[in-house]
């Protein structure tokens, strides 16, 4: 690609997520479930109908994939390659939440901030500090590139964790993404992925509602301090003792 059709490309896609809707979507989206265009038209506060005109560019252009059932139309980010797209647009653009307006909103934010997920991976304060406890521990090394060290993938198999055949896939067997609420790195990519799934598996991790929040569990708690040194107090929801 020449650096002219280069440059169209990266104008067209940045058009897409210029649009306030589009990039409420995306950023909806980043919790890794499909939502029907009618919760995201609520979400936005949109008509359904403008709703479905913003969605349809969005497929076209490849950032969503939809899925139609019965009457209801599915959408979600095409893959983790996007999600991390949109990561990083909002870490680089120094998201900041809009400060709340009611009690409820202010837990929100706290939740959100504490712990969530992050398409398929864990982010939030939680997050950071598995990603330092795991430094610290020397289950992780960031002196050539961040890379899992011998003794973490000794440490995966131990948690009964296995990492998936990433083959010729173009998504990282293990990534650093800037937590754009704590401005530290947290841990994306396939081992990201699989630690999120694990947690949620083995009932370390439970979501709030249906926003992106989770909650740490009384067994998460315990199984993260006792494999990472991670301070209970850490992974205890602000506002709770």
């Amino acid at each position: 690609m020449d650096s002219g059709s280069a440059a169209a490309a990266v104008a067209s896609w940045a058009a897409l997520l210029a649009d306030h809707t589009r990039a409420t979507v995306c950023l909806a989206l980043l919790d890794g479930r499909a939502w029907t265009l009618g919760e995201l038209a609520r979400h936005a506060r949109v008509a359904v109908s403008t709703l479905s005109q913003h969605a349809d560019r969005l497929v076209a252009a490849g950032l969503l994939v939809q899925h139609r059932q019965g009457r209801h139309r599915y959408l979600q980010l095409a893959d983790a390659h996007t999600a991390s797209l949109i990561e990083a647009v909002a870490a680089a653009a120094g998201h900041h939440p809009a400060p709340a307006r009611s009690l409820s909103g202010v837990h929100r934010d706290r939740a959100l901030a504490h712990a969530r997920t992050c398409y398929d991976h864990l982010a939030g304060t939680v997050a950071v500090a598995i990603a330092e406890a795991m430094t610290h521990q020397g289950l992780l090394t960031w002196r050539h590139g961040l890379a899992l060290t011998t003794d973490g993938l000794t440490w995966l198999e131990d948690l009964g964790i296995a990492l998936p055949d990433t083959g010729d896939s173009r998504r990282p067997v293990l990534r650093a993404c800037l937590d754009f609420t704590v401005r530290r790195p947290h841990l994306a990519g396939t081992v990201g992925a699989a630690l999120c799934r694990h947690a949620f598996t083995a009932g370390w991790i439970t979501r709030i509602g249906t926003s992106r929040a989770v909650t740490i569990t009384t067994t998460g708690r315990q199984a993260m301090a006792r494999h990472l040194g991670i301070d209970e107090q850490t992974l205890r929801q602000p506002g709770t003792v």
